[in-house]
Parts: C-alpha cells; structure tokens; sequence
C-alpha cells in the first residue's frame, strides 16, 4: 500500500491544479499507479509526466531501446513497478527472454545482440556506477547520434527519478497486475 492515499479522481485536487490531471489522462489515457500517490504534489507530477512524455512518445530512441532503458534502470534501482510495466513492452517489442531473465536477475548479458546489450550497458552504468565510461558513451553516440546520445541519458535519468518516487512512497503494482 503507498506510503499516501492514491488520488485518481479529478476533484481530490485543487481547482488550479486539475489541469495536470488533464494533462496525465490526455497524455497517458488514466491516471496510474505510479503518478496517484504522488498527485499530492501535482506540480511535481506534472513536471515529471511531461519530461516522461517525451521521453515515452516524442524522443527519437527507438522503441526497443527506450524500453530497454526503462526496464533495465527499473530493475537496477530495484522499482518493481516500472520493472514489471516495462519487462512486458520488452517481451512484445521482441526482446530476447535470455535478455529479459539477464535484467531481471541483474546477472551479465550472454549472446545479446549489440542493439539489446548497448542500452542494458549504459544503464547499468549509470545506475551502478553513475557514469557512463568512454567506450559506452561512445558506441551510444555512434548509433544514436548527438540527440539521441542525450535522450538516452535522459531516459535513464528519468526512470530513476521515477525509481526514487515510487520505492520511497511504496508504490503499488500496475492495476493490471494488482490481485
């Protein structure tokens, strides 16, 4: 149970804040787990949904990769809930389940292809060591270009901001993995 009530309805803030949780419904389609006990500081919330937003839909990484950021970050930091929403895009973006026990596990990468290996690399980086080493920054740049080089960056910073928030408020699993 988070650490503070959930606020999933529209009225349960001030009036000159409702139009953060407009934002978070256009934006994602509901208000989740991971943002309702946070709401109690909607500015906060709202801050971090629009970095996360163009992050998740606006950035240039491509899909395997930002997901690949997501759930290996998630996972490092030990934030089940990012952890289990973004181990399932994985597995339906088609990465490989060896990668996927590899994250889960925190063990090494064995036989990963260079597009799965390099993401799950510099996050771990980042996440265990909080740099990110010249070869790493390297082939990142290589492959992604200056742009994508700093969204990958990002990204990761994001999903540990994320992992600070939800580990310290206790938040729950997905709905829709909730019992």
């Amino acid at each position: 149970m988070p650490r503070l009530p959930e606020i999933f309805e529209r009225d349960k803030l001030p009036e000159d804040k409702r139009e953060i949780y407009d934002y978070l419904v256009k934006a994602r389609g509901r208000i989740s787990n991971g943002y309702a006990p946070l709401l109690h500081c909607p500015e906060f919330v709202g801050r971090a949904a629009h970095l996360g937003t163009y992050i998740r839909f606006e950035s240039s990484l491509p899909a395997k990769t930002l997901e690949l950021l997501a759930f290996t970050t998630s996972a490092e930091l030990d934030n089940l809930y990012e952890q289990t929403t973004h181990a399932q895009a994985a597995v339906r973006l088609g990465v490989s389940q060896s990668t996927i026990d590899a994250i889960n596990n925190k063990t090494d990468l064995v036989g990963a292809a260079d597009e799965e290996s390099l993401p799950v690399r510099c996050a771990r980086e980042l996440t265990r060591t909080h740099k990110l080493s010249d070869t790493s920054f390297e082939a990142a740049h290589k492959v992604l270009g200056d742009k994508g080089v700093v969204e990958l960056i990002g990204a990761i910073g994001y999903y540990a901001l994320l992992a600070c928030a939800h580990n310290a408020m206790q938040v729950r699993m997905p709905n829709s993995l909730a019992a």
